[in-house]
């Protein structure tokens, strides 16, 4: 889709599994606050890290064909590391819109460490995939990466947004392994390498030392998302956004405050 075909009032879609699109939803937010929003959650098939790359890639085309069928989408946000290094190519080839994908902020992260010691954490899928592993390859082969993967974390994340509060001694056993590490106390840098994880940014930032950063890819996809509207102007009024399930279920209706947090008022249900 050229830029000149995008609608005069461009909305745009936001999409994840689960809720740790938020994250991004939360940025975009920041740099176009007149930005109409739709934020979809496939919640029927989550989480997407514990599926193959066939039968997610063939799950997404279906989502996206029916979302797309049922709302006015400019531009598609895939908010979910996997889905991006295993969807992007497919659904860049079968849609129109400009598609936004995340991928684990390695390259600002390797720029940014002074020690040059790196924690990255992500799901298990995120860690293991080659998709990674070249991204360390490529832009921080002279670091030492320390990688962690977490389920659990993910979890975490979903049910702080349902009105849980996240403990220390819950958060203690999954970062152990980077204190463990001979090299973790010289770690300065820590990628957040799962949308879900910005989302418990305080929590995570109380168990490190003061010096170390985290970093994510929210902001930088909040930029990309502004560079594809180019010069068009918002009418500065407070927009209209949307949720979207797949399912109805006591956890999406449990969702509602922290979805009035990010300014989303009205929640559709699309069975797919």
């Amino acid at each position: 889709m050229s830029l000149s075909a995008i609608s005069t009032q461009p909305r745009i879609l936001i999409f994840d599994s689960g809720v740790g699109g938020l994250s991004i939803m939360g940025e975009i937010q920041q740099k176009l606050p007149y930005a109409p929003l739709i934020y979809a959650s496939d919640n029927v098939f989550f989480p997407y890290g514990t599926k193959g790359e066939a039968e997610l890639t063939e799950r997404v085309d279906k989502v996206f064909r029916k979302i797309t069928a049922h709302y006015l989408v400019d531009i598609i946000v895939v908010a979910c590391n996997t889905a991006s290094t295993l969807t992007l190519p497919h659904i860049r080839s079968h849609f129109s819109q400009p598609i936004v994908g995340v991928v684990p902020a390695i390259k600002p992260a390797a720029a940014r460490s002074q020690s040059q010691v790196i924690g990255l954490l992500a799901t298990p899928a995120t860690v293991a995939r080659p998709y990674t592993h070249n991204l360390i390859c490529e832009y921080a082969s002279n670091a030492e990466v320390i990688s962690v993967g977490s389920s659990e974390l993910v979890a975490l994340a979903e049910q702080k947004l349902r009105g849980k509060q996240v403990l220390p001694e819950q958060l203690k056993p999954i970062l152990k392994p980077f204190f463990d590490h001979p090299r973790g106390k010289d770690m300065d840098t820590l990628v957040l390498a799962c949308t879900h994880f910005p989302l418990l940014r305080g929590e995570l930032k109380a168990e490190f030392p003061n010096h170390l950063e985290l970093i994510d890819s929210g902001e930088a996809i909040a930029r990309r998302v502004a560079s594809l509207l180019g010069d068009k102007v918002f009418p500065e009024s407070v927009p209209e956004h949307l949720a979207v399930f797949t399912q109805s279920s006591p956890s999406v209706e449990s969702l509602r405050p922290s979805l009035h947090q990010f300014g989303i008022h009205r929640l559709d249900i699309l069975e797919i």
